[in-house]
């Protein structure tokens, strides 16, 4: 069997219902040659923040009338547009890799979508695949389609996705630069994303203390996956088809750990065989210069706050997983392992809720 993410013995027994903390099983896979297969809702892809307000002020009728009547209008570019064009730019050269998929998983309906395929069809973007739900959740059809990782605005959405095992993220709005580099840069946080969420468990619940002694005992011992594993992989897998100096693909693992909790994180890497091209790691600093100096395209992150941040220079997707995106609980310290070291709390989730997306 493939596990998406989390403890594998716990899993063994295919009775033990699904939850947010145990992902679901999915059918054994030869990954090998598997594209990374990318799904993105419309509202990630476009900037459709005007007729989403239409949306929410007039009703779904008024919603798609508006469209009808500009489906000829092209959408202007919206905040995951660079991220998708640089991804699909990696199927046009000549080298031995498995490739990249986008396609489109939106809320709307296929009426209200064809100004969106238009647009799609006017920027030259390879998508040839939709699903269009006309307003039910997309989560359903996350398996069907083979996604690796669903990119939307609908936070609800996104945490089905990530409750069914697969990695997902909000997009958030505000980011407005650019890197204009030909290079495509990824960002990604640790605990919670690409690794399982264990370690900011303990620093949760029993302080830092204990969690930078639970990280040095269990130096050698890897971490269990995160949402975020099988993502890296499919990028591991493309990246290898090129000399190292050579990619078109960059990766940075950006983290708030500081030694001693380093250690276990690059043994886990190691174990896994998984590359990581640049890794930092800040003691609680404010990850935002860093992800600019490192010219991210987007950024993975499990915190709110770090979120919040890092958007404001880059494309932000929110990880909303993990024990630092579940109700406060009365344990020494409301922050996360990924915050060790900083003063900093997380204040919670960006909903970013709406049907048509």
């Amino acid at each position: 069997m493939r596990y998406h993410f989390g403890h594998v013995d716990a899993l063994l027994d295919a009775r033990i219902p699904a939850s947010p903390l145990v992902p679901r099983l999915a059918p054994m896979i030869d990954s090998s040659d598997k594209p990374l297969v990318v799904a993105i809702s419309s509202r990630a892809l476009f900037d459709l923040d005007s007729t989403h307000q239409i949306y929410e002020e007039r009703g779904l009728q008024a919603y798609m009338d508006y469209q009808r009547e500009r489906e000829d209008e092209v959408l202007q570019p919206g905040v995951a547009f660079p991220l998708v064009t640089k991804l699909l730019a990696l199927n046009d050269d000549e080298m031995d890799h498995p490739g990249v998929e986008v396609l489109l998983l939106s809320r709307n309906s296929a009426d209200t979508g064809l100004r969106i395929f238009n647009s799609i069809e006017h920027h030259g973007l390879k998508i040839e695949r939709a699903v269009f739900t006309n307003g039910a959740s997309p989560a359903n059809y996350i398996e069907p389609v083979g996604a690796d990782l669903f990119l939307s605005a609908n936070a609800e959405d996104v945490r089905k996705v990530l409750m069914a095992g697969y990695a997902a993220a909000t997009i958030l709005p505000q980011a407005t630069r650019e890197n204009r580099s030909g290079q495509l840069r990824i960002a990604f946080d640790g605990d919670a994303v690409i690794f399982s969420d264990e370690a900011e468990r303990v620093y949760k619940t029993q302080g830092l203390e204990a969690f930078s002694s639970s990280e040095r005992e269990a130096a050698m011992t890897p971490l269990r996956a995160g949402p975020f594993k099988a993502v890296l992989e499919a990028i591991h897998r493309i990246q290898s088809a090129y000399p190292a100096d050579e990619t078109p693909v960059r990766t940075a693992l950006v983290t708030a750990r500081s030694a001693p909790a380093h250690k276990r994180v690059i043994m886990t890497l190691r174990a896994w065989g998984i590359r990581i091209d640049e890794s930092m790691f800040l003691g609680g600093r404010d990850k935002a210069t860093f992800l600019r100096a490192f010219g991210a395209d987007i950024f993975f992150d499990d915190q709110a706050l770090h979120c919040e941040s890092a958007s404001q220079v880059i494309a932000t997707g929110h990880v909303p997983h993990g024990v630092a995106n579940e109700p406060a609980s009365s344990g020494p310290d409301e922050a996360s392992a990924d915050e060790a070291g900083d003063d900093g709390r997380d204040d919670g989730n960006d909903d970013g809720a709406g049907t048509p997306s």
